[in-house]
């Protein structure tokens, strides 16, 4: 599986077992085991240790305190189709931590932004002081 230009996971790092769906579905989902279970191992794994370290520190429930991904799928009718889910989702979940956010950089207000919000605050006070002298509109 492929995440970026320079890492991949390999098959065999990635253990996947089908099982029966839950739920309902009826007859198919009483004798075909389409439900898919994928295991992958983030410390035994191949991956670059930034994104190990990453992926350990996500507070993702499919993550287990032993560094284990698990993701089941049964959406589809097919074992392909959530097979394909499944490994679709793993490389989501890693990608996810390969993207580096920029550290955001602390600005300041312009002096034109303070002035204008000032200057609306007395604008919005005089229209407020207006509204409760009751003695100046005629009737």
């Amino acid at each position: 599986m492929r995440i970026s230009a320079r890492v991949t996971i390999p098959a065999r790092e990635i253990e996947i077992s089908a099982i029966r769906a839950q739920g309902s579905g009826g007859q198919n989902v009483n004798k075909v085991s389409s439900a898919v279970h994928l295991r992958f191992d983030i410390p035994a794994s191949s991956l670059p240790e930034v994104y190990k370290q990453r992926l350990m520190n996500l507070s993702d429930q499919r993550i287990s305190s032993a560094g284990t991904v698990v993701i089941k799928s049964q959406q589809h009718r097919s074992l392909e189709r959530n097979r394909e889910e499944a490994l679709a989702r793993l490389g989501e979940l890693v990608r996810s931590v390969a993207v580096t956010r920029k550290k955001r950089l602390p600005t300041r207000a312009t002096q034109g932004s303070r002035q204008r919000r000032l200057d609306q605050k007395k604008l919005r006070g005089r229209t407020k002081l207006l509204r409760g002298r009751g003695g100046s509109h005629e009737e």
